[in-house]
């Protein structure tokens, strides 16, 4: 069986030697992990809402939500409470048990702080973990969103810091790890990953892994997204990334982190279902249901069900807490869905 003990010492040297690794080889060891810590039938289903779309003004290049690029997309102000709860309603009914709520800002505005510490509270009583991905935080705004009840925090490194300064350059690398300090400190679970097949090399994607590994604590959830490449934006025209180093970048996730969900992300509607099939295989086993992140396509949730289907993969089940009132409403409900059915008639037992 293999070791693995839970690492924070990763050199890149020794991550490049997992990507070297013979693909049979890499898939091995990494299904072999996987195994020790997870069922390997189930994966955990989120769904994710841009609640402010466009206008941000970070020059992020992979962004079309950056107000400095031309991409057509329609700026829209920060969402409606009662709009995000029913959104999260629909997420729910679909089998999602995380809904993340995504705004385009390079740090949330004072005035539309307490809306979304509404809409944290408003998911929250729906029994949905809760997520959120809003920029970057101060210690004082950290601590009010775990108080609203809020779960994880979303917060990429993106890519290494050596090819950081290609991609990004209102944003250093020591802000965002400040800022997944604060959500750590504050006791708020870390959603922390990065984007691949922006015209990085294997070292790059090697700097990234080993940046997330070697946090203090290694993020419960990691997102690995393929660029989507959106018209307008600087890396339109990039070169695709190999779909197998896509599927290496997965494995050597998993094996780093072996307790951490790692999450096919971005980038699924140019995946065929054998691509995806072997991400799971390689350790993923976290995804968004719904046909958009934020703002780039993604699978319909029914194309998805298919796939799980196919693969005999089940949405991960999660134990949702109640307080005593929640509990009494429940069993109110549950109660008076037996009456309902009572009064009907079986009409082909007649």
């Amino acid at each position: 069986m293999q070791n693995t003990t839970t690492r924070h010492d990763w050199t890149v040297a020794e991550v490049e030697e997992l990507f070297a690794l013979p693909f049979n080889d890499l898939l091995f060891q990494a299904q072999t992990i996987h195994r020790q810590h997870f069922d390997p039938n189930e994966v955990q289903v989120s769904t994710l809402l841009s609640i402010k779309t466009g206008a941000c003004p970070e020059d992020c290049k992979y962004c079309p939500q950056s107000g400095r690029y031309n991409t057509g997309l329609e700026k829209e102000k920060l969402m409606e409470v009662q709009r995000v709860l029913e959104k999260a309603k629909q997420a729910r009914a679909t089998g999602a048990t995380r809904f993340c709520m995504g705004a385009a800002w390079k740090n949330p505005p004072k005035k539309d702080f307490p809306y979304v510490l509404e809409m944290v509270k408003g998911v929250k009583k729906l029994g949905l973990e809760t997520c959120m991905t809003l920029g970057k935080l101060s210690r004082e705004q950290t601590q009010q969103l775990k108080e609203a009840g809020l779960d994880y925090y979303n917060h990429n490194l993106d890519t290494s810091p050596e090819f950081y300064k290609n991609i990004i350059t209102t944003r250093t690398y020591s802000d965002r790890l400040e800022t997944l300090s604060f959500v750590r400190d504050s006791g708020m679970k870390i959603c922390s990953g990065g984007i691949v097949g922006m015209g990085e090399n294997s070292s790059d994607r090697a700097g990234l892994l080993v940046n997330l590994a070697n946090l203090p604590q290694h993020p419960e959830s990691v997102p690995i997204n393929m660029l989507v490449k959106v018209d307008g934006t600087p890396l339109d025209n990039v070169e695709d990334l190999e779909p197998f180093d896509f599927i290496r970048c997965i494995a050597v996730a998993r094996i780093m982190m072996p307790k951490s969900h790692v999450r096919l992300s971005a980038g699924r509607t140019d995946m065929n279902e054998q691509m995806q099939a072997l991400a799971f295989m390689a350790g993923a086993n976290s995804i968004f249901y719904g046909e958009c992140l934020l703002t780039t396509p993604n699978p319909e949730a029914h194309k998805d069900k298919l796939l799980f289907k196919k693969l005999g993969i089940n949405p991960e089940r999660r134990v949702v807490e109640h307080d005593d009132e929640e509990q009494e409403i429940e069993l109110l409900d549950q109660v008076q869905k037996k009456q309902d059915e009572a009064l009907f008639v079986d009409a082909a037992a007649v």
